[in-house]
């Protein structure tokens, strides 16, 4: 555990948990339900987008999604965050005002089929969407292009229904090939020639933008396979 990680621990403990060890006991429990929450979501909707993509396919369409990944964040990372952005450090906090505590990412081959399974999924009546960043339309300045839905679905427990916020990323193979690479840019720190990288990843994103759409006209130039 780097050192980072030791100063949030201690502040979470601090702040988070009450001075007397029952009730530091019972807020603890309360905090793995509540991440229980978050990875059940998780699971709600990626089971959605399953049963999306297996319809289209016994329907002769081609598969829309290539991969589907997701991730609950780390404790650490959720108590970091809520500090950084000068929340307090509680549960209620957590729900309030992190929307990427539970986290879905989509991947596509095409940039249409983006589209598709964003409006397939939000069509959907117990799916309520809550907002939208298009970086597709409107990339972000260093050239990030995803597609980014919040949504909110309903988990079901013994004794209980709850809504639950899940962040969607959706994005072609070249887009995330792109992010996860800036991504390990973003977090390494004293970098020679940053400038000239982050350069070198804007004309890159641009390019694979402008192949994103020439593969889509090569796509459609090419007959459907015949249905047996």
């Amino acid at each position: 555990m780097n050192k980072k990680n030791e100063e949030v621990i201690r502040e979470m403990l601090q702040n988070f948990l009450p001075q007397d060890p029952d009730e530091g006991r019972q807020t603890l429990e309360e905090l793995d339900v509540l991440l229980m929450r978050y990875e059940a979501a998780i699971r709600e909707v990626r089971t959605k987008l399953d049963i999306l993509n297996d319809e289209l396919s016994l329907l002769g369409h081609q598969n829309p999604i290539v991969n589907i990944m997701s991730r609950r964040k780390a404790t650490v990372s959720i108590f970091d965050k809520l500090r950084r952005q000068g929340n307090e450090l509680s549960l209620e906090s957590i729900q309030e005002n992190l929307n990427d505590v539970a986290g879905v990412r989509v991947i596509c081959s095409f940039i249409d089929d983006i589209y598709k399974v964003a409006q397939m999924l939000v069509q959907q009546d117990d799916v309520t969407l809550l907002s939208v960043k298009d970086y597709i339309k409107n990339p972000k300045p260093n050239g990030y292009r995803s597609y980014h839905m919040l949504i909110e679905v309903p988990i079901f427990f013994s004794n209980e229904k709850r809504p639950m916020r899940v962040e969607v990323q959706i994005r072609t193979v070249a887009m995330d090939f792109w992010a996860s690479l800036e991504h390990r840019m973003k977090y390494k720190r004293d970098i020679e020639n940053a400038d000239e990288i982050m350069a070198d990843l804007k004309v890159c994103a641009d390019t694979i933008a402008a192949t994103d759409m020439k593969m889509m006209e090569i796509r459609d130039k090419i007959p459907p396979t015949p249905e047996y």
